[in-house]
């Protein structure tokens, strides 16, 4: 394909999207008390910003990209920018929290759309070889928003005002929108897309056998990181700094689990899953037990977040690469599927919480589920379609 920019000037836009949409998802953790405070609800009604999200990511993202699949990606993905936008605009001018939760419903709704436009278009105009580097490309915005913009949110909310937050990702979303704009080229599939045959990644074994995966098995990495910050103040017995240094820590580990992710050719991508989840599952299991020794602290954080966030990458091109008969849909259901996995997750965790179950207990039950992944994945190793990952559609320049 013969583009107008190269390969990397796009995917840093593509990169700089995630990075605005993946600090809008996160940073409302670190402001919760001054939601509270000053739209007068309490701090537990405020955790409806994060499971609304995370559930109209997952229910509305693929029923939007479903009414849009015959929309052509560079208009689609300018007007996706233009909702984030306003929805941030939005939140920043709320007079309530009703409002500020419906802004958080309309940046929901754009969420796994633009996340599914931008990889499937990173995957088209790359070479075989290059295709799951570009996937972690446009990831590698969300991980790097973990490391630097959710704390750097975090902090200019609490110093200043929560509402700046929201400009400054608005800002963000701007800056978005004019490199889009220049950069995305203007691709048209070499046939019209067929929502019918689109859905047909719902009968492909490859894909179904990797939605399991997210769903059963990787959906443990939220049972236990929801619970990240109270395992830091009772194991490690951290204050407010210790706790700011073991996230970035996290963050810092998951920039570099993608970036390594990235090195992983699309013929070995299960056997490199397998080892992953494996490893990720020694991670959750030991992770109460060594916090309390002062450098393993920040050295277990930073695994943490290295096995959440490059076990994404390569579940994400199992998907997108997995499922030829559906390059409209499949990154958006990927990113669907990983919210759904968000919620399912984070909901087991408060229940074990609530049963009585410890800390510790409930990272063995998110090791178990990664182990659980780890024996689907030597599952699909031995009956998918492994001639998929050797070549791939191609889309031609308009």
């Amino acid at each position: 394909m013969r583009l107008n920019f190269s390969r990397n000037i796009i995917l840093t836009v593509f990169m700089l999207g995630t990075f605005a949409i993946g600090m809008t998802e996160y940073v409302v953790t670190g402001l919760l008390t001054q939601f509270a405070a000053d739209l007068n609800v309490d701090v537990s009604t405020t955790g409806l910003l994060l499971s609304v999200y995370a559930i109209s990511v997952a229910i509305f993202g693929p029923l939007l990209r479903m009414t849009t699949i015959k929309f052509p990606p560079k208009p689609l993905l300018l007007a996706l920018t233009g909702v984030f936008i306003i929805s941030n605009i939005i939140a920043a001018t709320a007079p309530n929290f009703e409002v500020l939760l419906l802004s958080r419903l309309l940046s929901a709704t754009m969420h796994a759309p633009f996340f599914g436009l931008c990889m499937n278009l990173a995957v088209n105009i790359s070479k075989p070889e290059e295709r799951t580097r570009a996937i972690v490309a446009v990831q590698g915005g969300l991980t790097i928003a973990v490391m630097l913009g959710v704390p750097f949110g975090s902090f200019l909310g609490g110093a200043l005002d929560w509402r700046l937050v929201f400009l400054s990702i608005a800002i963000l979303g701007i800056l978005t929108f004019v490199g889009l704009s220049f950069v995305t080229p203007n691709v048209k599939p070499t046939e019209a897309p067929k929502l019918k045959k689109e859905l047909g990644i719902f009968k492909n074994k490859n894909a179904l056998m990797v939605i399991a995966i997210i769903v059963f098995g990787f959906s443990g990495n939220f049972t236990a990181y929801t619970f990240i910050e109270p395992m830091m103040q009772e194991f490690a017995d951290f204050g407010v700094t210790g706790i700011t240094t073991g996230l970035f820590f996290f963050g810092l580990g998951g920039v570099v689990g993608n970036l390594v992710s990235g090195k992983f050719q699309p013929p070995r991508l299960t056997e490199r899953l397998m080892a992953a989840l494996g490893i990720f599952a020694v991670v959750l299991a030991l992770f109460t037990f060594l916090l309390p020794y002062a450098p393993l602290t920040f050295v277990m954080c930073f695994l943490f977040g290295a096995g959440a966030f490059g076990v994404v990458p390569i579940l994400n091109s199992k998907i997108i690469i997995g499922a030829p008969e559906a390059p409209s849909l499949s990154g958006t259901i990927a990113a669907s599927v990983f919210n759904l996995a968000n919620s399912i997750g984070a909901t087991l965790g408060t229940i074990l919480l609530n049963t009585g179950l410890t800390y510790t207990m409930i990272t063995f039950v998110a090791a178990g589920m990664m182990l659980f992944g780890m024996l689907l994945t030597i599952f699909m190793h031995r009956v998918e379609d492994k001639s998929l990952f050797q070549t791939h559609g191609e889309v031609e320049q308009s």
